[in-house]
């Protein structure tokens, strides 16, 4: 037998011990470089604004007790362990406005750079669809007044947006879909038009770069913007918020059913829109010979949401078989189906004879010509696919509206109204479209909820579109909503006094600003109505709540669109309030408001704010004041102005009590500043209306 030596043995023994550390020590390093689980949620990403001159909370996952280091450019660096959920945040100091810099974010071997970083001022764009509205509009119904001059000159590189995808859920979400995107003529028209003109103001003044994070929806309510732990004290709103709670589970199931569908993305690629020209099964849904046994049917026209469908943004294919009179065959034909909202692609027989593919479509009557090579025989199939991408949708319009005829023979049309066939082929969630194969019956499988969320669903817009950016660094908010509350003025004033207390405790600011836009005239179908002009009050006394700001926009209104065109002057209005409030400067502020007012001798004597430069009344519009006495009946007034007063009077009423202006929904500005700003609307009672 061989001997081995002891030296030999222990020798033996050493190269053994560092094999094994060798071998440990690539474990662990290989280990650290794959499994940190380091993740940022899409804010941080590249392009992003962060505030000045503060600790900004950045924020992200990875796995449990990872050690994580955030560095700046600028020399900043700070350190955070991942918690028991995964989730870290650090606070890293903030410069003077500048840049480009980079951050890396480090965990183990694992970094992620964050390129083209500015430091400078940050907005939140908030609200419904005045606010999510985009530079380039809605044309033709509702364009954006020189929108084209204004994205051809939009190469800012100082100012940047982040556009969060729309998205509802019942629990608050990690994160949002969207991107930081630089102002050029490429991206700029899918802007809110609303935050771009406020950020090119504030830029333009200040000289520093301007980030907006926008999350808007349109047709939305205030009390979907609250969070549940604030808006379940409100008696009118603590039932739903617990029915929302208990449908957690059902969302849960149904989005992971989604899941095992075939996605694509609807994301805005700059000015590209994905669904327009997309393919949606066209030949299957167009086709004469497709079987419709499994098709349903729904008496047209009709909201889908009024309907069996519910509520539901998606992909819908419409189809009807009708017979024509012989004597049409050959023949160019007319196809009227009314608006339809928003977007549809129209065939007959197999043919595609039209289609309103872009945003903002949904008020134009879709009206297509047929040829007469597609009119061969008696049978006359139309196919329309819908997409309905929010709110309301479908082929909506008035019955009579739906029609088919002759060409210059209006006189002969035949109704199209009544039973259609339907079938949903996608459904939309957030910037996702889940495709459904209509080839197969796969709705039949569709987990049932008891609560179908929608945008008007309260804390649902908060839970999946604010909450997932709290506590980003911002410097305001900007907020453009209240068409959906109209007709809730008196729970209106608690809701808004709610959502900004909600979000400065969220966002860890008690001095977060907050300015707000006066809704402008429009005729709520019904023009010399007061709807909105008591909730136009009812957002005109919410002043009372410290840093925040009202702009008027009673001049700039159109009776015949909810959307007005003027979006330059609605942002640097608002960008006024920053302006002086935030950023110290001497610049006019905004329109007169009333301040004071008393009785002498059967008139009321009126004294306003912010006309220190005096007062201005149009004659085109002075009809626009009224008085009352103690029975509260309001009677047509006329107004002078006297050493900076309004003295205001009405041969009707002899003991005046009360005063109001412009309080109808179609009113029309007549009183302005000396710098032309326009006063909202007022009444001087102390209880409004809803």
């Amino acid at each position: 037998m061989r001997k081995i030596s002891l030296k030999n043995r222990m020798n033996h023994f050493r190269l053994l011990r560092r094999t094994f550390v060798l071998i440990f020590s690539l474990f662990v390093m290989y280990s650290c470089k794959t499994d940190s689980e380091l993740k940022l949620p899409s804010v941080f990403s590249n392009n992003m604004v962060l505030q000045q001159n503060i600790d900004a909370a950045i924020w992200g996952y990875a796995k449990s007790g990872t050690e994580i280091t955030v560095s700046s450019q600028w020399g900043a660096v700070s350190k955070a362990k991942a918690g028991e959920d995964g989730k870290w945040m650090v606070e890293l100091p903030t410069v003077e406005a500048g840049g480009p810099y980079f951050i890396d974010v480090e965990a183990g071997e694992t970094k992620i750079r964050i390129e083209n970083v500015l430091l400078g001022e940050v907005w939140l764009a908030s609200g419904q669809s005045n606010m999510e509205m985009p530079l380039r509009g809605w044309p033709p119904l509702e364009p954006i007044y020189g929108s084209d001059e204004a994205i051809a000159t939009s190469d800012y590189p100082g100012i940047r947006m982040f556009t969060v995808a729309r998205n509802v859920s019942s629990t608050i979400l990690n994160d949002v879909e969207g991107e930081w995107m630089v102002s050029s003529p490429e991206t700029a028209g899918g802007f809110s038009a609303t935050a771009y003109f406020f950020a090119r103001k504030v830029h333009a003044e200040t000289g520093v770069p301007v980030g907006i994070i926008h999350s808007s929806w349109g047709g939305t309510p205030a009390e979907s913007w609250i969070s549940g732990k604030t808006l379940r004290v409100d008696r009118d709103f603590t039932e739903r918020v617990e029915m929302l709670q208990q449908a957690k589970e059902e969302e849960q199931e149904y989005n992971m059913w989604l899941q095992g569908f075939p996605e694509k993305s609807i994301a805005m690629t700059g000015n590209l829109d994905p669904l327009v020209g997309i393919d949606l099964y066209d030949d299957y849904g167009s086709s004469p010979d497709t079987d419709l046994s499994d098709w349903s049917a729904i008496n047209l026209p009709a909201l889908i949401e009024d309907t069996e469908i519910g509520d539901f943004d998606g992909v819908i294919w419409f189809r009807k078989k009708i017979e024509i009179p012989e004597s049409w065959i050959g023949k160019n034909l007319v196809l009227s189906l009314g608006p339809i909202d928003d977007r549809d692609v129209t065939w007959v027989n197999g043919n595609r004879v039209g289609g309103m593919e872009e945003d903002g479509l949904y008020q134009v009557e879709r009206i297509y010509n047929v040829p007469s090579e597609y009119v061969t025989d008696r049978d006359f199939l139309i196919a329309v696919r819908v997409i309905d991408t929010q709110g309301g949708g479908g082929i909506y319009g008035k019955e009579e509206q739906l029609k088919l005829f002759p060409e210059g023979e209006i006189e002969r049309a035949i109704s199209l109204a009544g039973e259609w066939n339907y079938k949903l082929v996608g459904e939309i969630q957030g910037l996702s479209l889940y495709l459904f194969d209509p080839a197969k019956d796969v709705l039949a499988n569709r987990p049932e909820r008891t609560l179908v969320l929608n945008s008007h669903t309260p804390t649902v817009l908060y839970n999946a579109m604010i909450a997932p950016l709290v506590p980003y660094g911002l410097k305001g908010v900007i907020w453009y909503q209240g068409e959906t509350n109209v007709g809730r003025a008196n729970q209106y004033m608690r809701l808004k006094s709610m959502l900004i207390t909600d979000w400065r405790n969220h966002f860890k600011n008690d001095e977060l600003s907050f300015y707000y836009v006066q809704l402008a005239p429009w005729h709520y179908n019904d023009v010399d109505g007061v709807a909105s002009a008591n909730l136009r009050e009812a957002q005109r006394r919410m002043q009372f709540i410290p840093h925040t700001g009202m702009i008027s926009t009673l001049d700039i209104g159109d009776l015949e669109s909810i959307h007005p065109g003027n979006k330059k002057d609605v942002g640097e209005r608002l960008a006024r309030w920053a302006l002086v409030k935030n950023y110290g400067k001497n610049i006019p502020l905004t329109g007169p408001e009333p301040a004071n007012f008393s009785v002498v001798n059967g008139k009321i004597e009126l004294e306003l704010s912010h006309a220190e430069n005096g007062l201005f009344l149009s004659e085109e519009n002075c009809g626009q004041f009224e008085v009352s006495g103690v029975d509260g009946v309001f009677y047509p007034a006329t107004v002078a102005i006297k050493n900076n007063l309004l003295v205001v009077e009405s041969s009707q009423v002899s003991e005046p009590v009360n005063v109001r202006y412009g309080y109808r929904n179609g009113a029309k500005a007549s009183l302005f500043n000396g710098d032309m700003l326009p006063a909202p609307s007022f009444s001087t009672e102390d209880e409004i209306e809803n």
